[in-house]
Formats: C-alpha cells, structure tokens, sequence
C-alpha cells in the first residue's frame, strides 16, 4: 500500500517545489505502482480465458516472465549491500521502470479485457493481444541483457518492427520470427535468410563513466543498418543518468483522450534534429538554474525519458509546421513529449511546466485531492474552451511554476535587459492568469484538506510574487489580455437571458 504523505511534502509541493525526500518519495511511490502493473498483467494473463489467451500463448509469457525474474534476480545479488532502495537500482528493474513500460502494460491489460474496451475494439483484441504479449517478451529481453543474464528466445516482429525498450528496434519484414541470443551485454538476432545482426549493449557502469554521457551518444551500437538505436543525451547533473531521446518505442504517444489530441504526432529524427536536441539539452541546466536551484533537482530527479513530437502545423508560411507543443502521460510517469525546442530557454520552460504536470499527478495517486466531476464548466485563461475543475487545477499548478522560474529570471543580476524585459513578460502572463482562477479553485466545498491545504499554498505563494511585480506596463497589459480572453469566453460560453 502507498505510504502515507509527510506533511514536509505537501508543503514543498505546495510552494510548486520538491526536495530530495519529497522527490524521491514521489518516484518510489510510482515505481511501486509500475511493479503493482506488470503483476496486474501476469495475474490477467494467468486468469484470461482460452478464447482471449490461448494456451500457447499464455506458456510463451509464462516464459517471459521467468526471463524477467531471473534478470531481476541476477540484478539484486550484484547490487551493493548498502543499498537501501528495493524498487530502483538494478539494471532489470531500471528497465522495468522506463516510462514507456507503463503504457505497454495497460496496453496488455485492455487487450486481455481486464480494461474496459471499446465494443468496435473487440474483433482486433487477437491480435492486438498477440502483439503486444510479444512486446512484453522484447522488455524480458532488455532487462535480460542489461542484467548481463544469458538468454535464447524468439521473439514476433510486428509491422516490421521489433523494439526492445529503452535500447532500440531492429527493422525488419512484416510479422516475422526472431530468434534472440544474448548476455554478457550483446544481442544476437537471427532471421531465416538473412544475416544475424550482433548488437552490443553499453552498461550503466559503461554509459555514465566514459565520453559516451558527456557528448551524448547510443546506449547500443551495431555495424547492421537494420537496427536502429536509442540515442541518449548527457545526464543533466554530473552523477545522474543519460536522459533517453526514444524516437522509436510504439508507445511512446497516444491518440486517444482530449488534451492528447492536441498533440502533434510522434517524430523519426534525422542526424541534424537529434543535433539541435542535443544543442537544447547542453545548455538547459544554466537556464534552469537562473529559475532556480529546485528546478535542476526536480528535471534531475523526475526526468527519465525524453519523446520527440513533430513541429504542430501553424499559419506559417505555404503550411509550414511552426510553433511548439508538449504534454506528459500520467501512464509514462518521467517521461516529457516535446517537439524539437529551438532554444535551451524554451525547453528549460517546457521542462518546468511538465515537471509540474508529472508531480501534481504522482500527488493525485497518493492522496484525493478534490471531488469536483468531469464536467468542462471552468474559464482558463490560456484555452478558449470551459476545463473541469481538475484541468483547471493541473494548469494552474504549472502556471504558479512558471511565473516563479521567470519571476527568479528576470531578477537574476546578470540578465541582459532583452531577456530581463522578455522574462517579465511571461511572469506577468502567468501571475494574472494565475490571480484569476486560484480564487476559483479555493471556492470548492469538494476540496479535500489536502486539496485545501495546497491550493491553500498556492495562493501564497502567487502573492508572494507580488514583492518583486515587473515594470508596470507589463503587469497591466498581461491583465488586460486575461480580462479580454474572459469577455471572449463569456460571450462564448455564458448563456443569456
């Protein structure tokens, strides 16, 4: 069961923060639940009927799932005997724990109708379930050879694509049989009549000590074009690990659900994208810095995985992709989807904003925060549509993030006066859409006394930042724009007589 919430917690949460406890108190709540998952999918696949899984397939992950135990296993006996943290810490658990893992497991339990699905989805479930099952004999597999746990299996490519969490995909023809060997950090892929391709897999011992984490580089190499790797960029903090760039994992977006279809789709990089990926991510940590220390921590402590989404179609020029967007999964906890930031200051604020979205979900997992139904009733200043009430919270709480890290930029005393006056801006953008509706979320009578407690701490803290206001002209035009963008919406959305 989850542990109860510290108090310190809730007030660091409060104040839009985290220290270390607080931070990894979140992760090992959410990695509890992760391991929770995977067992949730054995027990439905042990439980299925034969009609929804038969036999044959239900031995195949039987077998599976002892490749995972013994690379749990082999990971455990080599870990430190100081080592306090029975969750994380192994190779096979780190794999377990990927982000993109969660969405693979309810993936599993949907297809084995331990999930509600759609009635026009049943007729795929076969082989949907038959897929994805497979998929889970792939993560067995990394786990495996990253515990460095010898191994012979067959694994299915489906769509011409086997993909091993976390360390990449070997490309390949549609629905076809793959014979796997592997251990001692090498992967061996044999196909009749073709050539085998050798895939070496680096260590974590390997990845972190040598140029490999502070260029950026490839968790795997292989001389076969036919695998194509997981690029990974340079721990944020020196200790801390490479930061995965997964543009190859099938579950890595989703297309389902109102704020996802917002999204732009997934993207395939080319060497010149990873190349500004990797220019954005170099220079992240001293932006962040100038917002804050806690914001290094929390992007250090939370971010696990990074998703590349291609550029959203603007008013650009004959059509052009333009502008920016990114969101979070609550299933993929520390994993960030983003498309390609053009500067390090604009992914340090994408940063900042999802780490808010990742903790104030990890928090909802913990406690009931509120009680307020789904229904789209709330005016937020930065949508032109009505939110429900816990929308309007999660916005809110990247919001109040957000003024702080630019409020902390502008006041920062090497700041030129164009990024001065530029970080201004957006901390009175986000401080008046913030003034407008925290009021609104502490008029609930469906708060709980925790919820209250944090919006409670919130409020607080938005009128904290009224010490420091920015120049005038800016503080008036930023309300100004929330007061039109609320007349808009009431002629909108607000019945008349």
């Amino acid at each position: 069961m989850p542990s109860p919430l510290p108090e310190q917690a809730l007030s660091e949460l409060g104040r839009t923060e985290g220290g270390p406890d607080t931070l990894a108190f979140l992760v090992r709540d959410q990695h509890v639940r992760r391991l929770l998952l995977l067992r949730a999918v054995l027990d439905a696949v042990e439980e299925a009927d034969a009609e929804v899984c038969p036999p044959a397939l239900r031995e195949r992950f039987r077998a599976d799932w002892t490749l995972l135990e013994q690379a749990d296993r082999a990971g455990v006996a080599r870990a430190p005997a100081d080592r306090d943290d029975d969750v994380r810490g192994t190779p096979a658990r780190d794999t377990l724990l990927y982000p993109l893992v969660g969405p693979l497991a309810r993936s599993c339990l949907r297809a084995l109708g331990a999930e509600t699905i759609p009635p026009t989805a049943r007729q795929l479930r076969s082989r949907t379930l038959r897929c994805e099952l497979s998929r889970f004999g792939a993560l067995a597999v990394a786990a495996a050879v990253r515990a460095g746990v010898s191994f012979s299996v067959r694994l299915d490519a489906y769509d011409g694509l086997l993909v091993l969490p976390s360390l990449g995909a070997l490309r390949t023809s549609p629905d076809v049989s793959v014979h796997v060997v592997g251990g001692d950090g090498r992967m061996t892929f044999r196909r009749r009549g073709e050539a085998d391709v050798v895939v070496y897999v680096a260590g974590r011992d390997i990845v972190t000590g040598s140029g490999l984490a502070s260029r950026g580089g490839f968790a795997t190499r292989s001389d076969a074009v036919s695998w194509s790797p997981v690029y990974m960029l340079p721990g944020l903090v020196p200790g801390s690990v490479p930061v995965p760039l997964d543009d190859i994992d099938p579950h890595r977006t989703v297309s389902d659900g109102p704020r996802h279809r917002e999204l732009s789709g997934p993207a395939e990089l080319d060497r010149r994208q990873r190349e500004r990926w990797q220019l954005s991510w170099a220079g992240v940590r001293s932006v962040l810095q100038l917002g804050g220390g806690q914001r290094v921590a929390e992007v250090a402590g939370l971010l696990r995985c990074l998703v590349p989404l291609a550029a959203p179609v603007g008013p650009g020029v004959h059509g052009r992709a333009t502008g920016s967007c990114s969101g979070t999964r609550r299933e993929a906890f520390g994993a960030v989807l983003s498309s390609t930031p053009p500067t390090p200051a604009t992914l340090a604020a994408t940063l900042v904003h999802e780490m808010q979205h990742s903790k104030l979900a990890a928090l909802s997992d913990l406690v009931v925060l509120h009680r307020e139904g789904p229904q789209e009733r709330f005016f937020a200043p930065w949508r032109p549509d009505p939110r429900p009430y816990d929308g309007l919270l999660q916005g809110v709480y990247s919001h109040v993030a957000l003024a702080d890290f630019y409020q902390r930029c502008a006041l920062d005393a090497d700041a030129r006066p164009g990024q001065r006056h530029a970080a201004w801006r957006e901390h009175a953008r986000y401080r008046a859409q913030t003034k407008i509706t925290l009021p609104v979320l502490a008029a609930s009578e469906s708060l709980t006394e925790t919820g209250r407690a944090l919006v409670d701490q919130l409020l607080v803290e938005c009128e904290r930042m009224g010490e420091a206001p920015p120049p005038a002209g800016v503080r008036i035009d930023a309300e100004e724009r929330v007061r039109d963008a609320y007349a808009r919406w009431v002629r909108c959305y607000v019945p008349t007589e």
